[in-house]
């Protein structure tokens, strides 16, 4: 099997990063199509099969993957529609705000059958969180090839494009979010007498473990603050003192505010 994916920036390079790390492809079954020669030099220098053109690329591909920025995706695809097999190739577009009615009307009978994937940049380390949509003319065997892929990438979720674009804020842009209490953390740390190194890595430890104690037991987050407050304790003190700034709104306004 052979994926060739069209578009190596930010998300498209590490798409293929995490690719280059799985069992799904050998280097040699990628192609990397991106007008940059640094992009394609780095990729060329990990084995990877580089092209300039995006029709040549497609046209050697089982699975073609356009990811690209969202105004660019027509063009692109009307691009390499002349060399796209329905019959046996897979097209997955990576682009948020691209409706599936858009890609089918453009392609018409040359759209094969057709994923919206929004992954997000930890794809690179295997720990992305991957929305995966069969948006059309998808079978069976289709969607457990494509989640297949995205599974060895970190977790996927099947949904549909309704959800799109909650899980693109929830996981996509929640990243940085995420990235943002790591670092107002470790500069509270900072302040509470640790070097600024040391106090990043405590808040790092801090977050994997509350992720995977909440993996491996199936608990409420709620339910395991439980665990660690104690009446009159320095953590209720803690958790009351954000919650008076305002904590758990800011981070629900967020996630709202890039629905807009």
């Amino acid at each position: 099997m052979k994926i060739s994916v069209i578009g190596a920036g930010a998300m498209g390079g590490t798409t293929v990063e995490g690719l280059l790390k799985g069992t799904c492809f050998k280097a040699e079954d990628i192609t990397v199509a991106d007008p940059s020669k640094a992009v394609l030099d780095k990729f060329a220098k990990l084995g990877v099969s580089v092209t300039t053109d995006n029709g040549q690329a497609a046209a050697t591909a089982d699975i073609v993957a356009v990811v690209v920025k969202p105004w660019l995706v027509e063009s692109v695809l009307k691009g390499i529609q002349p060399v796209l097999a329905p019959e046996r190739q897979l097209l997955i577009v990576v682009a948020a705000g691209v409706s599936s009615a858009n890609i089918t009307g453009w392609l018409g009978d040359s759209c094969p059958p057709l994923f919206l994937v929004i992954p997000n940049i930890a794809i690179a380390q295997r720990q992305s969180m991957t929305f995966i949509v069969p948006a059309a003319r998808v079978g069976e065997k289709a969607l457990q090839t494509v989640v297949g892929i995205f599974d060895e990438l970190g977790t996927t979720l099947v949904t549909d494009e309704q959800h799109l674009a909650a899980g693109t804020t929830l996981a996509s842009c929640g990243l940085a979010y995420a990235m943002r209490y790591i670092r107002a953390a470790a500069e509270g740390g900072v302040e509470l007498g640790f070097k600024a190194d040391d106090a990043k890595a405590v808040v790092m430890q801090t977050v994997r473990g509350a992720v995977e104690m909440l993996q491996a037991t199936g608990m409420h987050p709620e339910a395991a603050i439980d665990m660690v407050t104690t009446p009159g304790g320095v953590t209720i003190k803690g958790l009351n003192e954000m919650e008076h700034a305002g904590f758990t709104s800011a981070v629900i306004r967020g996630l709202k505010a890039g629905l807009k």
